[in-house]
């Protein structure tokens, strides 16, 4: 029980405040976990390349496809999910917050370039 006026009138804003810093985590958070979805596909890409000049002339040759072509599909599939994580299907909307989330055709746009960067580096590697 809050004894002084004064309190009470605070007490509305301070948890309008939390609320706020709340969403902007959320915001934060979903903006981190699409980072990892990128970074993931770029390692994935860049092992996918990286094994067909690697492993020329150690492995038989279609080791080095099907190693290169699963991490190259493998970095595709990440560059999707992370648009469809963070712009398709966000989850519960957070209460309006100071942050402000990415514009999502600049992530569309921007994923959708390296889906194309990938499915070229699969061309590359099994055409050698």
């Amino acid at each position: 029980m809050i004894e002084n006026e004064g309190q009470q009138r605070q007490e509305p804003e301070a948890t309008d405040r939390r609320t706020t810093l709340a969403a902007d985590r959320t915001v934060f958070a979903a903006e981190r976990t699409y980072a990892a979805w990128v970074r993931t596909g770029l390692a994935a890409l860049a092992s996918g390349v990286g094994a067909r000049k690697l492993l020329e002339g150690h492995v038989p040759e279609w080791t080095i496809l099907l190693g290169g072509t699963v991490l190259v599909l493998l970095s595709a599939f990440s560059f999707g999910a992370g648009v469809w994580r963070q712009v398709l299907h966000p989850g519960s909307l957070p209460p309006e917050g100071d942050t402000k989330r990415i514009y999502p055709p600049i992530l569309i746009t921007v994923n959708a370039a390296l889906i194309i960067v990938a499915i070229s580096a699969l061309i590359g590697i099994w055409t050698g």
